[in-house]
């Protein structure tokens, strides 16, 4: 399996994941020696407004209260509450002004801005944005991102005079996944064969879903707004599947989503990297051990099998 890079997510900071909790997963991952982190400006998008910005509240207080220096910080802006409604600013201003915060408050840790949720169709306003993005990319040097964009064709477009090479971010799991909406900026008009454009998978394990209920009362799953009676076709055909797999070959056994969403975004050729939306240390713990068996042994026929399951 070839090298990907692994970012720990805080979407569920400050909601089904406390504070200390989220400290103790900071401390395991550093331990681990990894970096990278995924946050935003409306995590966690639990539709409280009293908890608009508590996860990266969370995030600011641990990098204090220990006096980090090297992490990799990719900051999503653009949305203006986390009550799920399409409510954004992509303005020029503020990217520059909320950039500009960011790198003060966040210092050598930020690592990259990513527009976030931007639905606008007007190339022209997009184009205008992108300058800006350009502009943070040079005098502040971290990385340009999008994550949740609604017309990707619009920011391949808008993006062709300037050459802007993006981290992208989108869901990717055995339910669903965008990466064929995200062509556009991934195809020769974009970048030529070889884009430069590096795309990360998040919701891997589909928003908490599990191979065998039933689900707690605070689930992540549930609190996300999942209906397990939607995924039972699914479901299904994974468990049939789930003992041939196990015995076809001598390697760790696949016993969890977690598992089979490791393996259907790890060997993805397209995907970069995987943000990681953990909630104890007990599930990081065993989500790297299973990561090293990716890098270990072989795969691969669960991941074609994958690709074909019937959704």
């Amino acid at each position: 399996m070839e090298t990907k890079t692994l970012m720990l997510g805080t979407a569920q900071w400050g909601w089904t994941v406390s504070r200390e909790e989220a400290f103790h997963l900071m401390d395991a991952w550093l331990a681990a020696g990894f970096r990278h982190i995924d946050a935003a400006t409306n995590y966690p998008i639990n539709k409280n407004p009293a908890d608009f910005r508590a996860s990266e509240h969370i995030l600011l207080e641990y990098i204090r209260t220990h006096g980090i220096r090297d992490l990799k910080i990719n900051m999503k802006i653009g949305a203006l509450d986390n009550l799920r409604t399409p409510d954004i600013n992509s303005s020029p201003s503020f990217i520059l002004m909320m950039s500009e915060e960011y790198k003060r408050v966040f210092g050598e840790n930020l690592h990259g801005i990513m527009l976030h949720w931007d639905n606008r169709s007007d190339v022209v306003e997009v184009h205008r944005s992108l300058e800006a993005l350009a502009t943070v990319q040079q005098t502040l040097n971290v990385r340009p991102g999008l994550s949740g964009i609604k017309y990707p064709e619009v920011y391949a477009a808008a993006n062709r005079e300037l050459g802007l090479t993006f981290d992208v971010e989108g869901k990717h799991n055995i339910l669903h996944t965008d990466l064929p909406r995200y062509a556009p900026l991934f195809s020769a008009d974009s970048g030529g064969s070889t884009p430069l454009h590096r795309f990360f998978g998040y919701g891997i394990n589909a928003g908490g879903l599990k191979l065998e209920g039933p689900y707690p009362a605070g689930s992540t799953y549930l609190a996300r707004g999942g209906n397990p009676e939607n995924v039972v076709v699914t479901l299904e055909q994974i468990r049939k599947k789930i003992p041939d797999w196990n015995l076809a070959f001598v390697r760790p056994p696949v016993r969890t989503m977690n598992h089979l969403g490791l393996i259907f975004a790890g060997l993805h050729p397209a995907v970069h990297g995987i943000v990681l939306g953990l909630r104890s240390v007990a599930q990081l713990k065993e989500t790297l051990d299973f990561w090293r068996n990716l890098e270990i042994y072989d795969y691969s026929d669960i991941w074609k099998a994958l690709n074909k399951l019937e959704k």
